[in-house]
């Protein structure tokens, strides 16, 4: 065939190696010391694998243990840093609660202030009313006894002392009426008193009140 031709052409030639002459070949020894070798290298390797194994079990051992020794580590530092944040979290509660508490109080104190000025001034202003109204009721007392005249009636005969009593009877009529038209006229300027005065007040209070808001709002 072709192919054979060409390899044939092409490999080298083989010999046979030379068996000296009166020795004798033991080849039964020969497999055996073989076989030893390659068992022994086949249990070198054995050896080495095992001793690699076990150098990579204990790598990784070590390696697991680092691992679980920085996560713990780290677990430990995350609940230090919550803790500490918990309790700085709570300082800045109290300090709130206590500065709020103050600006409570402050306002308390300043609202207690106002509406005791206003009272003050409310009872001041009423004072003085009051010396108003005894003074008018002084003079209407005054004008009174001027109007008090003695009769007299004694050397009147029946018929004036008639006149006198029918004259004196239109003239209490005209009093009462006077009297009515000043009590209702009173009546009406007292609720216009008592209307304006709340109304000051209410406007007063209201005033202090938006001041008193602007400048806390501001300062």
């Amino acid at each position: 065939k072709p192919e054979m031709l060409y390899f044939r052409s092409f490999a080298a030639p083989m010999t046979v190696p030379k068996i000296p002459e009166g020795d004798k070949v033991d080849f039964d020894d020969i497999n055996r010391k073989r076989h030893e070798k390659d068992l022994s290298e086949l249990q070198a390797l054995i050896e080495a694998h095992f001793i690699q194994r076990k150098k990579d079990e204990e790598e990784l051992i070590a390696l697991v243990n680092r691992i679980e020794k920085r996560r713990a580590e780290r677990a430990e530092q995350q609940r230090i840093r919550t803790e500490q944040e918990k309790e700085r979290q709570a300082r800045l509660a109290e300090r709130k609660e206590q500065e709020e508490a103050r600006k409570k109080q402050d306002e308390d104190a300043k609202k207690k202030k106002a509406l005791t000025n206003m009272t003050q001034q409310y009872c001041g202003q009423d004072g003085k009313r009051g010396a108003k109204k005894q003074t008018e009721r002084e003079k209407k007392k005054k004008i009174l006894a001027e109007r008090r005249k003695p009769l007299n009636i004694d050397h009147l005969g029946e018929d004036k002392v008639k006149e006198k009593a029918n004259e004196l009877w239109q003239w209490l009529m005209t009093l009462e009426a006077e009297k009515f038209d000043l009590s209702e006229r009173l009546k009406r300027q007292k609720y216009d008193v008592i209307w304006v005065r709340e109304a000051d007040t209410l406007s007063i209070f209201k005033t202090r009140l938006k001041t008193f808001l602007f400048d806390k709002a501001y300062s």
